[in-house]
Formats: structure tokens, C-alpha cells, sequence
């Protein structure tokens, strides 16, 4: 019997018609291609085709919101915010703004959208003031961008513009660049501030140039807290939308000190504890203040790009979604810290370092650290490696370190009783161990304060940490290795190296070192070994839940394991009658006893 076979049809769908394509029309009809249309990766090649040809055409209706063709400038401009992550923000806040019946966007509404709108500041120290001027001057922040940034016509900002300012904030650039903008921003909004400085700037447009000039501490204070606060802004959006809030400064002043020793105008010794910040009796040139971020705090150049993408990203979203982010509490502005670990010190030890570690740091200056991941403090849990030991083991994550310690007390010349209480701390990029050589993969140095300053690896050798234990089982060892903490340097000639009672802590010259970068870690530090006394120690845990997740797991199973041993099955034993034992306790108690020969 014949029968009629008839050649299936592929029925591609469309929003707008229904196209029904025959397999007859796709391919010449012969035996091998008749049986490739019946293949379903034939089938499947056919409507991917009709759907790559369709996302042509809606790309292109798309593309051409902004102008019938694009122009090389746009491409090249449109490709680097692409790199950021940020075009499609860009698009829906470009439509946001601009006018209805117009494709540019009016002045003012950019101006408002990258504005700050807190106006009350506290500061974190009781020594360091806000300065009165320093709420007029973050008032200018968005009129002071676009001004600079953006280029404006009569008729508006068109997209290529709107594209150009963003790119010269945000893009990836090298760090000096990226300082001359920061620079640039901040002298004009001293300007608007009615604000003197001494800086000079020629500069092209996309920031490359040269900076002249000076800033005085207290300016320096005024640009320090201004890059916090894009920062802050960046991550902490919603608190800056409450007028009635208190937002809180963090500590500066050892970064303040750290850029005066850096540029030579005061020593790292006993008159660095004298400096007014409020004085302006000091200059620090531009060029060494550069040299001193670039070694010192490099992740504060990134402050301004963080915060443009916030703000885009912000002006993108909807009113909905933008409520609900400013509807954070009011105690987060509230919860500055007393500990070692400040808001301040946070900040300085994250601008020196990169990956996971600094964002958990650059998070504690702006909402304060959880008490969770407080590891250890000696005056909460005592003083002792053995009560450090207990509450730091079984931790594996990022560690930071801290010590507060003093020399013995001197005078001035006024006979003023000085004290050279200092505060060090170390990185690790893992946990600790009970080993009795050194370990460690990464860690980093830090004078902290009274003046900051990071000491990476060197590269030359590896002694980053050594932490040893009584052992467990008593024996006999011909060269017992050194019990207590030490960081750096050798056995024997460590750079920094604690008791085991953390009672006294010696920091040695940066001669006996090869491991960490060299230089001085607290005030007046000579070439001989200097013991302090230890007030405080504190250990933070910087690996999040999951670390710390596994330490509560690692502690039970420590815990399981004590009770099994601390119980005794008298089982075991047998009985107490018969047993070798009973025979010579009872001969012990009177040998002389006759006693009946068993036969």
C-alpha cells in the first residue's frame, strides 16, 4: 500500500506575525538533505538562526534609543562603561533624567542625584574635631562633578557626555591619576566652601597632569574624612538619606601622623604625640603627600569611583526599591567602637590591602565590628597563651592581631609626664597553630598607632608566625624550643615576640628580619631590643560565618572527646579481690603476716 509522507513543518513563533517555514524551502531536495531536515539538530539549528536573527533586530531598535547610528566616540565610551559593570544603570538613569520631550538631561537633576544630603557629623575622637566648614563643604559635592566631569551645553548633557563624565570618575586608571581627580574635587569644593588652598593643577581631561601646591592638617583632615564618606556612601547608601542622623568620623590622626613623618616634618619620636591638628602651622606638598598614599593608603584613590557607580546604581533603581534600602536604623551610625580595633584603624589597615580581608575591615569603619568574631581580648578571657590558645584553636580564616603596650613613662622639658602607649598589629591569612617552627603562607605588620604604616611581605623568607605550646606529654628534649607568639625574624631574634603569660612583649630592629618589610614599629624605636609592657590583646576573626561556623564544630568535638576521656569504666579492671593490686597493698600493710600456703 502507498502512503503519502508528508515533510513535517517547523512553526517558528513571532510577538507580532506567525511564520511557518517547510523544510522544502531550506534545503535542496536530495535523499541526504531530506534526511537531515528530519533531524532534530537540524531542527534546532533553524531556530536558533531565526532567534540570532531576531535578537539582531531588537538590539539594533535598541541601540538606536540614543541617536539613529553610533559614532565611534559613543562606542568607545558606551565599551568603558561596559567594563565597569555599569551601562545598563547608566541607560535607565540617563532615561530617568532627561527630559520627556528631550533626549538630553537638564543640570540640576544630575546635581541633586549625586549629592549628599546628611548634614550632621560627629567625630570618633575627642581629640580630633569636625571643622565648622565641613558640612558647607560636602554640600557642594554634586554641583563640584558635574561642573567638572560633565560637560554641559544650552541644551542639556547628551548621552556622550553623560558617558565621557562618568568614564573619567569611574574607569580603572593608575593611581596618580586617580589622586589628581580626588585633589581636584576637593580644592573645588574648598572653593565653594570659601575654603583657602594652596593647590594649583594642570591637568588635561582625563586627569593626567601635574598637581602644585600644599595642604595644612587641617585640610588634610577635610580630605581624609571626604574620601570616607564616598566610601561610606558607596556601602552604607541608605544612611545617608536620614537628615535627623549623626553620622561618625572615624580616628585620622594616625593617618595625619603618618603623612607629617612621611614627609619629613616631624619625627618619629616624642613629637609626633604633640601635633595639632587644628594649626596650620605646617605644610605637606602635594608631591609627597602623593608618595605617602601611594605607599601607604593606596585604596583611597578608589573612593570617588565606588561612589559614582552607588549613585548611578541608586538613580537606576526605583523609588520602591530606594525607600526600602534608606529605611537602615539609626544605631549604625551610633555604634562606634572602644576597642583596639576603632572605626579609624580599620579604615587605615583596609586602604593597605586587597581581596576578602579588606572588605570585612572597610564594613567595620562604617557599621562597627560584630562582637561575634572577637576571638579573644585578654582583659575579657584573661591573660596567658594557654587562654589565648583555648579561644583561638580550631579558627581557620584571616586574623588580625593587635597589642597595646608602653615603654616606661618620660618627661619633656615642662616636666609633663608623657606616656609612649603604642598599638601594633599583625595579619595572618590563616589560623594559628601549635607548632614549634615557624608557619604561615601570608601576613603583614603594622604600626598602628600612634602613626600607621604597613609592612608586607618582604619575599626573602617565610617565618610569618610562631605559635608553641607546653606539650601535652612531658619528655625529655635536648634543645626545647621557646614556649609563647612570635612574628617575624628567628628563633631567638624575633621581631616581635610575646610570653606565654602576655605580660611583656619585645620588638626588635627590622635588622633581625628578612621576612616583613623594614621599618620602624612604634615612636623613638632603636637598634636594640625594647620590651614593653602589654595592656591589652585582642584577636579578631576576619573569615565570616563559615570560620566560625567551623570552630563551633571543631569545640564540640573537643568537648566530646574531654568528657570520653575524663570518665573511667571500673569494668575494665575486674574485681578488686583478685586482682595483683589488693596482693600488694596487703603485703605493704604487713609483711610479716603468716599467710596459708594455697595448694
Amino acid at each position: 500500500m502507498n502512503r503519502c509522507h508528508r515533510a513535517p513543518q517547523i512553526v517558528t513563533r513571532n510577538p507580532q506575525t506567525t511564520n511557518t517555514i517547510s523544510p522544502q524551502h531550506l534545503a535542496p531536495r536530495s535523499a541526504s538533505s531530506f534526511f537531515l531536515v528530519y533531524c532534530p539538530f537540524e531542527v534546532a539549528r533553524v531556530r536558533n538562526s531565526v532567534a540570532r536573527e531576531r535578537e539582531r533586530e531588537m538590539g539594533a531598535s535598541s541601540s538606536s534609543d540614543h541617536g539613529p547610528t553610533q559614532s565611534p566616540e559613543q562606542q568607545e565610551e558606551e565599551s568603558l562603561a561596559a567594563s565597569t559593570g555599569s551601562l545598563p544603570y547608566l541607560r535607565t538613569s540617563f532615561s530617568k533624567l532627561s527630559s520627556p520631550d528631550s533626549t538630553t538631561i537638564p543640570l540640576s537633576p544630575l546635581q541633586e542625584a549625586l549629592s549628599i544630603s546628611i548634614s550632621n557629623f560627629k567625630s570618633e575622637s575627642e581629640l580630633l574635631h569636625v571643622p565648622e566648614k565641613f558640612s558647607e563643604l560636602l554640600s557642594h559635592l554634586g554641583s563640584c562633578i558635574t561642573s567638572l566631569f560633565f560637560k554641559t551645553t544650552n541644551e542639556g548633557m547628551t548621552w556622550v557626555d553623560f558617558l565621557r563624565g562618568f568614564n573619567r570618575c569611574s574607569v580603572t586608571a593608575p593611581v596618580s591619576q586617580s589622586l589628581n581627580i580626588h585633589y581636584q574635587l576637593f580644592s573645588a569644593m574648598c572653593h565653594e566652601a570659601g575654603i583657602d588652598t594652596k593647590l594649583e593643577f594642570d591637568l588635561g581631561e582625563d586627569g593626567t597632569g601635574k598637581v602644585t601646591g600644599s595642604l595644612v592638617p587641617t585640610q588634610l583632615v577635610m580630605f581624609l574624612w571626604m574620601c570616607w564618606v564616598l566610601m561610606y556612601s558607596a556601602r552604607v547608601p541608605g544612611q545617608l538619606k536620614d537628615k535627623k542622623g549623626i553620622l561618625v568620623l572615624p580616628d585620622v590622626s594616625h593617618l595625619c601622623n603618618s603623612a607629617l613623618v612621611s614627609s619629613g616634618l616631624v619625627g618619629d619620636d616624642g613629637d609626633i604625640l604633640k601635633v595639632d591638628f587644628s594649626a596650620d602651622d605646617k605644610e605637606i606638598p602635594v608631591q609627597k603627600l602623593q608618595s605617602w598614599v601611594l605607599s601607604t593608603v593606596v585604596g583611597i584613590s578608589h573612593s570617588l569611583s565606588q561612589y559614582m557607580q552607588q549613585k548611578i546604581q541608586s538613580c537606576a533603581a526605583s523609588e520602591e526599591n530606594a525607600g526600602e534600602s534608606a529605611s537602615s536604623s539609626d544605631s549604625i551610625t551610633e555604634n562606634y567602637d572602644t576597642n583596639l580595633l576603632t572605626r579609624g584603624r580599620a579604615w587605615a589597615v583596609s586602604l593597605s590591602l586587597r581581596g576578602a580581608s579588606r572588605d570585612q575591615l572597610m564594613n567595620v569603619s562604617f557599621i562597627g565590628m560584630d562582637n561575634d568574631d572577637l576571638l579573644y581580648r585578654s582583659s575579657l578571657h584573661g591573660k596567658g597563651l594557654s587562654r589565648f590558645w583555648s579561644n583561638v584553636e580550631g579558627y581557620n580564616g584571616p586574623i588580625l592581631f593587635l597589642i597595646s603596650a608602653s615603654l616606661s613613662n618620660s618627661s619633656d622639658a615642662d616636666n609633663r609626664i608623657i606616656s609612649n602607649k603604642w598599638i601594633i598589629g599583625v595579619l595572618t591569612e590563616q589560623g594559628f597553630e601549635n607548632r614549634d617552627t615557624y608557619f604561615g603562607s601570608s601576613a603583614y605588620l603594622f604600626a598602628i598607632d600612634p602613626f600607621f604604616r604597613a609592612f608586607p611581605p618582604s619575599g626573602k623568607e617565610k617565618n610569618y608566625v610562631y605559635c608553641h605550646l607546653h606539650p601535652t606529654v612531658r619528655v625529655y628534649q635536648a634543645n626545647p624550643k621557646p614556649i609563647g607568639l612570635a612574628f617575624g625574624g628567628s628563633l631567638g631574634n624575633e621581631r616581635i615576640s610575646l610570653d606565654e603569660d602576655f605580660a611583656k612583649v619585645v620588638v626588635r630592629h627590622h635588622a633581625v628580619d628578612k621576612t616583613y618589610q623594614p621599618g620602624p614599629l612604634f615612636p623613638s624605636q632603636g637598634f636594640l631590643p625594647s620590651e614593653a609592657e602589654i595592656f591589652e590583646v585582642e584577636v579578631w576573626g576576619l573569615g565570616g560565618e563559615s570560620a566560625k561556623r567551623q570552630q563551633d564544630v571543631f569545640k564540640k568535638r573537643e568537648n566530646i572527646f574531654t568528657e570520653q576521656r575524663r570518665k573511667v569504666d571500673l569494668k575494665t579492671f575486674g574485681n578488686w579481690e583478685d586482682s595483683p593490686e589488693k596482693m600488694m597493698m596487703d603485703m605493704v600493710s604487713d609483711p610479716n603476716r603468716v599467710r596459708r600456703e594455697d595448694r
